[in-house]
């Protein structure tokens, strides 16, 4: 375990943190922020849906004392009654002892669905209540920096009022399929990441959205060319989903990408990167990209 020390006021408080290989840095004065973010990111997708139950507070709870990942990933849905959530899917049939469409419940119902941990993951795990988004948010928010997809467009609007109600605004990652829930999210103030699947990428003209896209999240299965060009676009940050092999980040990392999202961050920790040798196309220096952003209120 490491002890690191955090100044509030005239007090010096010795502060716990996970002593992994990619132990997260604690909060000093404030959250952590996207600031602090190394060269290459590493990203839970799920909190490592290889290694722990998907979406749960167990879950996303190992992947940050075991220091693993730099960011943890997790999905949030809407409720009838305007409840935020943490599912991926659409139908609670997958993941849950229960049945039936998210969309149908609301909160009282919802904190009776348990989470069934899916067969073969290492370790022994309890079924456990369903979380919030607010329950994630306040668990881990500023501690490590989060990122969450909006399954349900139409929730982005409440998930910016719970992500600056706690000061997370630099220290929360929107994403989305979709560039105008980009663009929404941007307006808002928020830090937007757009995710694109190999078929997209073939089409796509990245460049397009670096002036409100923070992040670009490809799929690791593209061509060469698909990914360069995302490398190329003039986007800061170009990580690559969802990641399960050393083979499969050495490779997006030699393209160019700088972070991974991955559903086995405890093996790629483990698991030294080989000697990168960029091509041509991605040596090129990245310019710094220039964008005008509204101001944001913690």
């Amino acid at each position: 375990m490491v002890i690191r020390t955090a100044l509030t006021g005239l007090t010096a408080l010795a502060l716990t943190a996970p002593s992994g290989f990619l132990a997260p840095i604690e909060w000093g004065h404030g959250p952590l922020t996207v600031d602090v973010l190394p060269r290459v990111v590493y990203t839970a997708h799920r909190g490592g849906a290889l290694e722990v139950p998907e979406n749960s507070m167990a879950g996303l709870l190992a992947a940050y004392e075991r220091g693993t990942a730099h960011v943890i990933d997790f999905d949030t849905r809407i409720l009838r009654d305007g409840t935020l959530v943490v599912m991926h899917d659409e139908t609670l049939d997958r993941t849950t002892y229960a049945a039936g469409p998210v969309r149908l419940m609301d909160r009282d119902s919802w904190h009776g669905v348990l989470l069934r941990p899916a067969a073969g993951l290492p370790g022994r795990w309890r079924p456990e209540r369903a979380p919030t988004v607010e329950e994630v948010l306040d668990r881990f928010g500023g501690r490590i920096m989060l990122m969450l997809e909006a399954k349900d467009p139409r929730s982005v609007r409440k998930l910016a009022r719970l992500i600056r109600a706690r000061g997370l605004t630099r220290s929360v990652f929107v994403n989305s399929n979709s560039p105008a829930v980009a663009r929404q999210a941007h307006h808002l103030g928020l830090l937007t990441q757009l995710w694109r699947s190999k078929a997209q990428m073939r089409t796509d003209r990245p460049e397009r959205w670096r002036a409100y896209v923070d992040v670009l999240d490809v799929d690791h299965k593209a061509r060469d060319r698909d990914l360069v060009r995302a490398v190329n676009s003039g986007i800061p940050r170009v990580w690559a989903h969802t990641v399960t092999t050393a083979r499969q980040r050495d490779r997006v990392l030699r393209l160019g990408c700088n972070g991974v999202i991955t559903d086995a961050p405890g093996l790629l920790s483990r698991t030294p990167v080989k000697r990168l040798t960029r091509t041509p196309a991605t040596r090129l220096a990245r310019a710094p990209v220039k964008r005008s952003r509204v101001l944001r209120r913690a």
